[in-house]
């Protein structure tokens, strides 16, 4: 009787529509008319707030919580107060540090609030660089100016397709990405190195390669920054940027790749808080109706989904400090259809509710944007089964051949731009000698003499390299230096640095949302230059051993122009582990070099340019 019981127990559940939901969703996108007829049904039981709510992204941050906590509670709480319809996970970050999470954790919170919500959830995140943007154990990928430099659209296609594969075992259903920006200002501070390049042509190959290859792997995708935020000098988290170029530069520079995108079927395009004269003078993009719906839903031809981006930023929240909600409203009503991060949920719930039921949104307008996201939960699959397996996860998530196609593309992408014949090849001067746990002592000497210039040397920057260094050079003395110790550091670096016969130094500079600019004599300094403290020491050392002195751009390759003396110099494009270590392979001589600058370096060299040098036998 009891093997009878358990046995019809175990039935009941695997029939019933909760069960159902542990099942893993699985490839490709697809709507059909059944999911039509859902998202149509859908759409005629809800109430007004309930179709509001269906337009808010808020965060989520991927942590173990548990589930009677007052931590979750007010996230499954403020979830169905405002029936919100999307999260985008991110994890906590503290400038400057980010703490990356486990995928189980991220799945599982996701899972959890699959399950406590009355509708499936549209999950995004910002994976720019892969999964291991935020999340560890996952295949690492370089930025994107580094897949450009490789010139290969394959790259792009691939790690399309493996970020989506590691995305949607872990229930994240949208990624913001491509980055479709032309990187044409060297100056700019927040797109730098997230964008493919400054060649509007490849710049769009490259997107449509990888919205090709998430695609495929059933990953939503999101073309950004609309109509263009290449060409600017201000990071729009903490300003209002301004893209100057008329309608003919628009046309051949900024909108080509976003053209490229809407025609390989990107899901999804997010509108910057940028100013473009040339489309409107008076308003910032996000909230134009000549921009967002004359000009990409009309003109462009778009018919997806268009997203905000993040609506808490300074340049746009300073535009209404008086009345946070309605910046919501007129968000909306410029044609966006999801409201990403509204700086007061509240507020603009309560702004969106009111401009519905007063007519000055039609209710019509509003069942558009909602009943298209109902279309796209339903075309992955969402209304069937919307939570995940974990038991597959660790078979889905950094699989080896995946991890080492990330490092292929780092490896592919270094670039070499100045060398005097000097400096490479780095000889490899001996193994470390095998000794007991907390007994190996290796005497430093000043043979090999490294450098880490970072912007915290608290941070994980260059310990892969010095790892990967010391692997081969087990003598080398590794220094690690920022802006508050540079001053203080200068003279014992001078004098290793005189002492030394090689000197590699290695500089991370990224781009860095909301990162304050700092200010010098010359005025505001760009903010993925090098802080003034550590460009001193630096110059100092150029100035008496450039000569034996390799410089890496480990991230923003437009760093040489402020060290024209620099007379060896390297660009990976990226700050990633997988460039430290292609960085490593390219200075002891195991690679073969090949890269090609996908932009130009004023005063340096033109995009095209790229010294090949052979892997050493």
């Amino acid at each position: 009787m009891v093997r009878g019981t358990l046995f019809f127990i175990t039935l009941a559940l695997l029939l019933s529509p909760a069960f159902a939901k542990t099942k893993y969703q699985p490839l490709p996108v697809h709507l059909d008319r059944d999911g039509e007829k859902w998202a149509e049904r859908t759409l005629r039981k809800m109430s007004v707030e309930e179709k509001v709510g269906q337009l808010f992204m808020i965060w989520t941050r991927a942590q173990f919580v548990n589930v009677n906590s007052p931590e979750y509670a007010q996230l499954r709480d403020t979830m169905n107060k405002y029936h919100v319809g999307s999260f985008a996970m991110t994890v906590r970050y503290e400038p400057p540090f980010i703490y990356r999470n486990e995928p189980f954790e991220a799945a599982q919170l996701l899972n959890r609030l699959q399950s406590d919500s009355k509708l499936p959830l549209l999950i995004a995140a910002d994976f720019e660089v892969g999964v291991s943007n935020r999340l560890h154990g996952t295949t690492a990928f370089p930025n994107a100016m580094a897949i450009g430099a490789t010139g290969r659209a394959e790259y792009a296609e691939s790690f399309g397709r493996i970020t989506g594969l590691e995305a949607r075992a872990i229930g994240i259903h949208w990624n913001f990405f491509p980055v479709a920006d032309v990187n044409s200002n060297p100056e700019n501070p927040i797109i730098n190195t997230r964008s493919f390049g400054e060649d509007p042509q490849q710049v769009g190959e490259l997107v449509s390669a990888y919205i090709r290859g998430a695609r495929s792997s059933g990953l939503l995708t999101t073309a950004k920054h609309f109509p263009g935020h290449g060409d600017t000098a201000t990071d729009s988290h903490l300003g209002l940027a301004q893209v100057t170029g008329d309608r003919a530069r628009l046309d051949s520079v900024e909108l080509p790749p976003f053209q490229k995108a809407i025609a390989a079927g990107v899901d999804s395009v997010m509108v910057a808080h940028v100013t473009v004269p040339a489309l409107d003078p008076k308003s910032v993009a996000t909230v134009s109706p000549q921009i967002v719906t004359d000009l990409l839903r009309k003109d462009l031809h778009f018919p997806g989904i268009i997203v905000t981006d993040a609506l808490d930023m300074a340049g746009l929240t300073r535009l209404y400090a008086s009345d946070i909600g309605r910046e919501a409203v007129d968000a909306f009503k410029a044609g966006n259809d999801v409201l990403l991060i509204p700086p007061d949920l509240d507020a603009a719930d309560r702004a969106m509710v009111g401009a519905v039921k007063s007519g000055e949104i039609p209710e019509s307008r509003l069942d558009e944007s909602v009943l298209k996201i109902l279309k796209v939960k339903t075309s992955l699959g969402l209304h069937k089964a919307r939570v995940v397996d974990l038991s597959a996860l660790d078979t889905a998530v950094g699989q080896p051949e995946n991890v080492a196609a990330g490092q292929k593309m780092a490896d592919d992408a270094v670039t070499l731009v100045r060398e005097n014949g000097v400096v490479l090849p780095l000889k490899k001067t001996g193994t470390a000698a095998g000794a007991l746990p907390y007994q190996t002592v290796v005497e430093v000497r000043n043979h090999l003499l490294v450098i880490v210039f970072s912007d915290d040397v608290r941070l994980e920057a260059g310990r892969v390299l010095e790892r990967q260094i010391k692997s081969q050079v087990p003598d080398a003395n590794v220094i690690y230096t920022d802006p508050q110790l540079s001053g203080v550091l200068t003279d014992g670096v001078l004098r290793a640095a005189a002492e030394a016969d090689k000197i590699v130094v290695a500089v991370y500079a990224s781009p860095t949302a909301g990162k304050m600019m700092a200010k010098t004599e010359g005025g505001v300094r760009n903010s993925v230059s090098l802080p003034e403290e550590s460009a001193n020491l630096l110059r100092q050392i150029l100035q008496t051993g450039a000569s034996k002195t390799m410089v890496m751009a480990m991230g923003n390759p437009y760093l040489a122009k402020d060290f024209p003396e620099a007379q060896n110099y390297l660009c990976t494009f990226s700050a990633a582990q997988v460039s430290e270590a292609s960085a490593v392979k390219a200075l002891f001589g195991e690679i073969e070099i090949h890269g090609h600058l996908p932009v130009t370096i004023p005063g340096i060299a033109a995009r095209g340019q790229g010294i090949v040098r052979p892997a050493q036998k």
